[in-house]
């Protein structure tokens, strides 16, 4: 295909906020976790796809297969929808005494 340009497993965007290596990130509609550090409107590479663990609100606990949600006012992954974007979903258990959710971005919408 002439048209072809990548997969899209990484994207290179402008950081919408200072964000440091492992990290979550929002623009627009992308969610991605950054490669590196990047002060805000800075070139990041962010990964749209994989597994990965996020810090997480403290009292949110997530089953197996749960919807992660991204709350982008306080950059943590919630179990809260309304208000919030979904980037994936919980590969393990998590429970409201852990620091992360391990989840598997969801990559496209």
């Amino acid at each position: 295909m002439k048209n072809y340009v990548q997969p899209g497993n990484t994207l290179t965007i402008a950081a919408p906020y200072a964000v440091l290596s492992g990290g979550g990130l929002k623009s627009g509609l992308i969610f991605g976790i950054a490669s590196g550090d990047a002060a805000e409107g800075a070139e990041v590479d962010a990964a749209t796809v994989g597994v990965f663990d996020l810090v997480k609100v403290g009292a949110d606990e997530f089953a197996v297969g749960a919807a992660v949600y991204w709350n982008d006012t306080t950059k943590l992954a919630t179990s809260t929808a309304s208000g919030n974007t979904k980037i994936g979903v919980a590969t393990e258990a998590a429970a409201a005494s852990t620091a992360a959710v391990r989840l598997r971005l969801n990559g496209s919408f």
